[in-house]
């Protein structure tokens, strides 16, 4: 049998999907064929902003699944709005690439040295209001398209730089055709939750084999990271496109959160920075409530699983950006 993969067709999600599917044929011994569908969000023109967390990325993709027409889907994780349908599942998340921004300009100029009435392109609030803290002397035009046609207006001069993911750039072969880029740090300029992991989703009744392959692929690191970045998003009761930037990485054992909350404008921004221990430490080294240094006793509850501590250390960080005033600067949308 032939396993349906169910994709965008923008040259992006073939690349990324094509990735999935030869290590899917690998993990499983089937072939696998895509499957290409075209979204909401490639149909309209209407600014990401105005766009919203609907999904519009991920509903026509998940109605052919659920309606039999493939057997499995690859998003971008970044898209996909944070309530899980309950029919579906997200079986891998593969291990995520670069989850970085990077600014594309003709001669290399940075981002904040840009001279006054420089023309930078993107359509993210995020990143409008990032680009406005590091540099207000330049002007933000709203931007849709693939990759190359960003780049073409930057080679072109229509546009004297664009922000564009580094993961995508990569998972494009990363030509940039004369071009420059400049990598923004997370610590300065973290991304949208999920930005560079990509998100394997297939019905909660699927066949058990099916399962099974796609579990190889999973980077348990990956799924722990993401988990709490879209926690945080989801206590936010924010969209996908809201100008919210979080980044979390495991590392040596430790969960490592940071999140930062922007006014539209970019004038102001609420941020917080939070690590945890994912390893429950033996009894004789435990703290109340379980871990060393906790104050928290729900925390005990969540034993050694990570995925749970992950969950809860991205609510307890959003209900906490809340109180320092986050929820003056976020656009609140339940998103379905």
């Amino acid at each position: 049998m032939t396993l349906r993969l169910g994709t965008r067709r923008s040259a992006l999600a073939l690349a990324q999907s094509q990735q999935v599917a030869d290590a899917l044929a690998a993990a499983s011994g089937q072939a696998v064929e895509l499957v290409p569908i075209v979204s909401e969000g490639d149909v309209s023109r209407a600014s990401l902003s105005q766009l919203g967390g609907r999904g519009v990325f991920a509903t026509t993709l998940r109605e052919a699944l659920l309606a039999g027409r493939c057997d499995l889907l690859v998003h971008s994780l970044k898209d996909l709005p944070t309530a899980q349908p309950p029919q579906l599942v997200i079986a891998a998340t593969p291990a995520r690439e670069d989850a970085r921004d990077v600014v594309i300009t003709r001669d290399g100029t940075p981002l904040g040295d840009l001279a006054e009435g420089a023309v930078v392109g993107t359509g993210s609030p995020r990143r409008i209001a990032q680009v406005r803290r590091r540099n207000p002397r330049v002007s933000v035009q709203d931007l849709r398209g693939n990759v190359d046609s960003r780049l073409a207006r930057v080679r072109d001069g229509e546009l004297d730089a664009v922000i564009l993911a580094a993961a995508g750039l990569s998972r494009l072969g990363g030509d940039l055709g004369g071009l420059h880029a400049e990598p923004l740090g997370l610590a300065d300029w973290p991304t949208a939750p999920g930005q560079g992991a990509l998100a394997v989703e297939t019905t909660a009744d699927a066949d058990a084999a099916l399962l099974a392959a796609l579990s190889s692929l999973d980077d348990a690191a990956t799924r722990t990271a993401v988990t709490a970045e879209r926690a945080v998003l989801a206590g936010l009761d924010a969209g996908c496109s809201a100008p919210v930037g979080t980044h979390a990485e495991v590392t040596d054992g430790d969960l490592r959160v940071r999140a930062i909350v922007y006014a539209l404008d970019g004038a102001r921004r609420v941020g917080l920075d939070r690590t945890v221990r994912l390893e429950l430490p033996p009894p004789d080294q435990r703290g109340y409530g379980g871990y060393p240094g906790s104050g928290d006793g729900a925390d005990a509850a969540d034993g050694a699983d990570p995925i749970a501590r992950a969950t809860r250390t991205g609510h307890d960080i959003a209900r906490r950006l809340l109180e320092r005033g986050a929820a003056d600067l976020v656009p609140r949308e339940s998103t379905p």
